[in-house]
């Protein structure tokens, strides 16, 4: 799914001069600054690298003045820091709230996780991309006595993961492949895909069929299916895991439309939460 450049994006969308398409605070009986602030931080972050102060007000719409004022405040925060070069990139200070925000996600979506387990009787996961790395969010556990356990904050590859292959085909295959190049692509198991020449073709088949499995990929003897959540603000996925003698097709056939059901849920909820 190839996707726009997230800064050439920007620019379009700001072709009217509209602050980046995000909603004049006049309209939502927002604080303009904060809502000024929060639209270049976010730019930042679709830039995935540092920007100069004239790139940013061309983006945003704003005058010189204004931007640099702002961008003054967040590097006095610590929100945003300013490069030997002039230009700006996010700063630490985000990675605690950061942290914290995808804790309380977890703890906020887990009702989904758990009525998931009652619909399909196996362990649910939440988990997202963080960086080249996928992380556990929250995990509800299946009520058999052989069941899958993840500790919510663990981090894995996803080139052997069912959420890890959801997420990654969301991505343009370039930056796909740019991913597994960084985090390399090492093997746990016997099946576990070392080649991303062909995983970069098992992406292509998980975009078509709108799910992805691992086939006993990162641990033996344990199935999982998993499907992205729908245009959810950070990249989320959602999963079912248990054991292979009850991951079975037939299992399969009841599990996959429950991970599609309750994604777009998902996604219906985080969208109404923002509109809010």
């Amino acid at each position: 799914m190839n996707e726009p450049n997230p800064v050439s994006g920007l620019a379009v969308a700001n072709a009217g001069g509209t602050s980046n398409g995000r909603g004049a605070a006049a309209a939502s009986g927002g604080v303009q600054s904060i809502e000024r602030a929060f639209d270049l931080l976010e730019m930042l972050a679709d830039a995935g690298g540092a920007l100069g102060l004239s790139e940013l007000a061309s983006l945003s719409g704003l005058p010189l003045p204004t931007v640099h004022r702002l961008m003054r405040t967040l590097v006095n925060r610590g929100y945003v820091r300013q490069e030997t070069s002039r230009r700006y990139t996010l700063g630490s200070r985000l990675i605690r709230l950061g942290e914290t925000s995808s804790r309380m996600l977890g703890t906020w979506l887990r009702p989904f996780l758990a009525q998931l387990v009652r619909e399909t009787g196996e362990t649910a996961n939440l988990a997202m991309l963080d960086g080249d790395e996928v992380v556990y969010l929250a995990q509800v556990p299946s009520p058999h006595s052989m069941r899958m356990f993840t500790e919510p904050g663990r981090r894995v590859r996803p080139h052997c993961t069912a959420v890890g292959k959801a997420l990654m085909a969301q991505l343009p295959p370039g930056e796909a492949r740019a991913l597994l190049e960084r985090g390399g692509m090492p093997a746990y198991t016997p099946t576990t895909i070392t080649d991303p020449d062909l995983l970069l073709a098992h992406l292509e088949v998980i975009r078509k069929q709108g799910y992805a499995a691992d086939e006993g990929e990162q641990e033996v003897g344990v199935r999982c299916f998993a499907v992205a959540v729908p245009d959810a603000p950070s990249s989320l996925a959602i999963s079912t895991s248990g054991p292979q003698a009850r991951m079975t097709d037939d299992a399969a056939a009841r599990i996959i439309p429950a991970l599609i059901s309750t994604a777009a849920e998902i996604s219906r909820t985080i969208a109404a939460e923002g509109a809010g």
